[in-house]
């Protein structure tokens, strides 16, 4: 079943909320004998126009579920939407001759790809991955009326509720009570009292080590007169061509140079080129002695 069963565009809730809500609830609400009757079509003929009523006449109980899931700080229209891919899973799945309403069977799959939404998007890491733990995740903040953690008493009586071990509903307390944070403060942060929290400020800070300091500067110090003393053993034209393309300001162009020197500017690029291989094989015979 596809997705060109729900409204039109602009009819999206994701488009404008308030008024898909006031469409939907516009639809007229099937009685018991049509809900029936398209219920057969659809599942003894394969009825599209039976489906697609079905599942319009239905989305404002969508709309219903995806309310109560407000709390989780999550889009309302993205909510909706997800309950209407579970709508219409239900829709293709109903079998009308277990003689109940097709509104009785949907709320599962309506709450069920809600749910999926909900934990793959309230946190960036993963807070609930078995099926134990989705169950705790949404009854445990239903069970939580305020916002102090939960006693002993309260723990157990949880978990004596949802059949579960006590150890097992403080973990996923402080699942809950957790938070995202990037590991960089972000820049438009000027919250000073908070940007301070980011993990990146409790690493260990090695630029301003001495031995560290030491260490680049004695390197800097031997790389430079290496790089002199093979500048030394090149005659000097070559000398002079890569003293003006790579260590003078401004750098002169091949084209510059071939009218110093009264050639073409790809005889440059070779005395350069040849230049910087030997002083690349000179560096590299003073390393290995």
């Amino acid at each position: 079943m596809s997705t060109s069963l729900l409204p039109a565009g602009h009819l999206s809730p994701g488009h404008d909320l308030n008024g898909y809500i006031q469409a939907v609830n516009g639809i007229a609400v099937l009685t018991a004998e049509e809900e029936r009757e398209l219920a057969f079509r659809l599942h003894d003929e394969n009825d599209l126009e039976a489906a697609r009523r079905l599942v319009m006449s239905h989305l404002r109980f969508v709309v219903h579920i995806a309310r109560s899931y407000s709390g989780y700080g999550l889009p309302q229209a993205d909510l909706i939407q997800e309950g209407n891919v579970g709508l219409m899973k239900a829709v293709k799945r109903f079998d009308p001759h277990q003689g109940v309403r097709l509104v009785s069977f949907a709320v599962h799959w309506i709450k069920a790809e809600i749910h999926e939404f909900v934990l793959r998007n309230w946190r960036i890491v993963k807070i609930a991955t078995t099926k134990a733990q989705r169950k705790l995740f949404f009854n445990l903040r239903s069970a939580k009326k305020r916002l102090a953690w939960l006693n002993n008493d309260e723990v157990d009586a949880i978990a004596k509720d949802l059949d579960v071990k006590p150890h097992v509903v403080r973990d996923m307390e402080g699942r809950l009570s957790s938070y995202d944070a990037g590991f960089d403060a972000s820049p438009s942060d000027d919250d000073e009292s908070s940007s301070y929290q980011a993990p990146v400020n409790f690493l260990d800070d090695g630029r301003y080590d001495p031995a560290t300091q030491l260490e680049d500067s004695d390197w800097e110090e031997d790389s430079t007169r290496r790089l002199r003393e093979a500048l030394g053993e090149l005659d000097e034209r070559s000398q002079d061509i890569l003293t003006r393309r790579w260590l003078n300001e401004p750098k002169a162009t091949l084209h510059d140079l071939a009218d110093v020197y009264g050639v073409s500017a790809e005889r440059i690029r070779q005395l350069e080129k040849n230049a910087m291989k030997k002083i690349k094989q000179q560096i590299g015979d003073a390393l290995v002695a």
